[in-house]
């Protein structure tokens, strides 16, 4: 039943267009929608549970917080749904699969020297950014076709013109070596224009411009200038001719079709530039399920173009998205321009989107294939671990913990949680020490794992107490717990079970967890250490180390599980330690509070750096005066 409070929210949304945002007991945000009117909108997830759909119900239930932002219309609204969708990536709302920041291509021709370069955000500051891209992968390739066919500089040294000699990539042909004012400066920024030309597409225009310059060189004499243009111009040829031909008038137009199965979805797009496809690339999709094609089309489009960097003339559709009068609004907007959004049924227009379709059922289906080839190794990994384990069946959740220290100090731990023999990111944990001093990584072990099962213990004990109705039952230390969430009731990650515990190390770090185990009360859980030097299994009362078969996949699989709870620790102790460092050798100084602190990391990078910087180097530092510098240099 719904919380009365929750249905207060809904009575107090207001009558606009706007967008919702619905929060669950721990405060996570679970689900953001729009509305034309919020009032009525969010109400209707709180009718008769017998007309909701499945998801509608789940959140009706789960929603304990209901918040709202008020917009002019629903195109904003639509356009602030998107934005907010890859900010919290709601595990309920349609959304690009692991969005973090696509990568873009980057021309800062705000520079007298410009490169292209890979980047993940798009900043207001006059560069050039062609994408988004949907991977590394993706961006990378289209790099290297750009730099084979342009010779723009890749280096980041300051150009003066008076190196004595250029570097490999102008006798490869990759670079017209500003460095060496083997180019003039016109020269240079006649090769990132034309990049930028390739770039957007237009190679056509591309073409003609080059070799316009390679005729005019030759006429001029420049033979070696009018060679390169020469190679240049078959080069590009090259890569225009493997591009598919698409229609035979010029069209600017992004190609969009939608390939579903079961609970996965995947987008494929083709940017069509003139007569031909410039370049083809495709999006895997969380969330689809209990969701419509047009709503899901319609939510990928507004959270594709939210950050894209060129919007096109015409968008082609294989079938009506909702809202779809919003998202021209929208695009029409990011085009400062007219934008048709067109559903074609006949014509060459329709023959693209149908490729696109094949394309994307192609696309799904082969990340079908990659998934279950890697999902039958996993189960693999996971039989032959519970049969040399000895485990009652394959471990369904598998928890691994190390430690991390130098010399006693600034000492850490790490717990890393494997679901089915996959990371459960949003279930690692870290720890901080507190009861040790000097290096005892037993001790440490003991430590974490009693903060990890204490809970466990607890609530076993609790039931226990409950069933017998016994007195005196022993009661558990009470080891700190900082990780025990502020409400009891909602369900935790430490309240799983794990089906096998991990340790990264032998017979010591494993007799330290069993000690803790039997203390608790919780032998039933299986313990095992993994001793790196021979990659051997130690587990309770066997004396033989176990050892997997060498290229088993059991083995990789319990490396990779050792391996990142080893980085996840190091990551930790690492900033630990660096704050540390800083705070000891910078906060004793007077004078040096936080701004002045994070003026000189910014400017010096590290602390060694400032010990070696000079008085003068450090005085120049905003905020710094040289008395302070000076001060500073004796502190370190």
């Amino acid at each position: 039943m719904t919380d009365e409070s929750v249905l207060h929210q809904v009575r107090s949304l207001p009558e606009s267009p706007g967008v919702y945002i619905m929060r669950d007991a721990r405060g996570d945000v679970i689900y953001i929608g729009k509305a034309r009117r919020l009032r009525d909108r969010v109400r209707s997830y709180f009718g008769s549970s017998r007309s909701l759909e499945p998801k509608v119900r789940f959140l009706a239930e789960a929603a304990h917080v209901i918040e709202h932002v008020v917009t002019r219309n629903e195109a904003e609204a639509l356009h602030l749904e998107a934005t907010l969708v890859k900010r919290y990536q709601p595990s309920h709302n349609v959304r690009l699969k692991d969005d973090k920041h696509y990568p873009y291509l980057k021309v800062d021709v705000q520079h007298p020297w410009p490169r292209v370069t890979i980047t993940r955000r798009v900043a207001n500051d006059g560069a050039r950014y062609f994408g988004p891209y949907a991977s590394a992968g993706s961006v990378r390739r289209t790099l290297d076709v750009v730099k084979k066919l342009f010779p723009w500089r890749s280096c980041t040294k300051e150009i003066t013109g008076d190196d004595p000699r250029p570097c490999l990539d102008y006798f490869i042909k990759r670079c017209i070596a500003p460095c060496t004012s083997y180019c003039t400066k016109e020269e240079y920024d006649s090769v990132i224009a034309e990049t930028i030309l390739f770039l957007e597409g237009r190679s056509a225009e591309v073409l003609r411009h080059t070799r316009a310059e390679m005729e005019r060189a030759a006429a001029n004499l420049e033979f070696e200038r009018a060679a390169r243009l020469r190679d240049q111009v078959a080069a590009i040829q090259r890569v225009t001719e493997r591009q598919q031909m698409a229609t035979t008038n010029n069209l600017d137009a992004d190609v969009f079709a939608l390939a579903r199965q079961d609970d996965e979805a995947c987008v494929q797009v083709f940017f069509v530039r003139g007569t031909v496809v410039a370049d083809t690339d495709s999006f895997m999709l969380d969330g689809t399920t209990d969701t419509s094609d047009a709503e899901v089309l319609s939510a990928f489009l507004a959270q594709f173009y939210a950050d894209a960097t060129y919007v096109p003339r015409v968008v082609l559709l294989p079938f009506e998205p909702a809202d779809r009068a919003d998202l021209e609004v929208v695009l029409r907007e990011r085009r400062a321009g007219a934008v048709e959004i067109a559903v074609p049924v006949r014509g060459e227009r329709r023959g693209l989107v149908q490729t696109a379709e094949e394309n994307a059922r192609e696309s799904l289906r082969m990340h079908h294939a990659r998934w279950v080839v890697d999902r039958d190794k996993t189960e693999s990994a996971l039989n032959l671990l519970a049969e040399e384990l000895d485990l009652p069946s394959p471990p369904h959740r598998i928890e691994c913990y190390d430690i991390s220290t130098i010399q006693g100090t600034s000492t850490v731990a790490s717990m890393v949680v494997f679901i089915d023999g996959r990371p459960a990111n949003q279930q690692y944990r870290r720890f901080r020490i507190k009861t040790v001093q000097g290096q005892d990584d037993f001790a440490s072990m003991k430590e974490v794992l009693t903060r990890r099962f204490r809970r466990i213990a607890d609530r076993r004990r609790s039931e226990l107490a409950a069933s017998t109705d016994a007195a005196d039952v022993p009661a558990i230390s009470d080891a700190p717990n900082e990780a025990e969430p502020a409400v009891p009731e909602e369900p935790s990650p430490w309240d799983e079970v794990p089906n096998l515990v991990i340790i990264d190390g032998g017979k010591g770090q494993l007799g330290a967890a069993l000690d803790v185990m039997r203390n608790l009360g919780l032998r039933d859980i299986p313990v095992c250490g993994l001793a790196k030097q021979q990659e051997e299994i130690f587990v309770a009362d066997l004396a033989d180390s176990i050892m997997l078969p060498r290229q088993s996949e059991a083995l990789y699989l319990v490396q990779r599980i050792r391996d990142e709870a080893h980085r996840f620790a190091i990551t930790y102790h690492r900033q630990v330690r660096g704050k540390a460092a800083v705070q000891s050798a910078l906060d004793a100084v007077p004078g040096v509070g936080p701004k002045r602190k994070r003026a000189l990391l910014r400017k010096f990078g590290s602390v060694r750096a400032i010990r070696e910087a000079s008085v003068e180097d450090i005085a120049s530092t905003v905020g710094f005066t040289e008395r302070l510098a000076t001060a500073v240099k004796a502190a370190l």
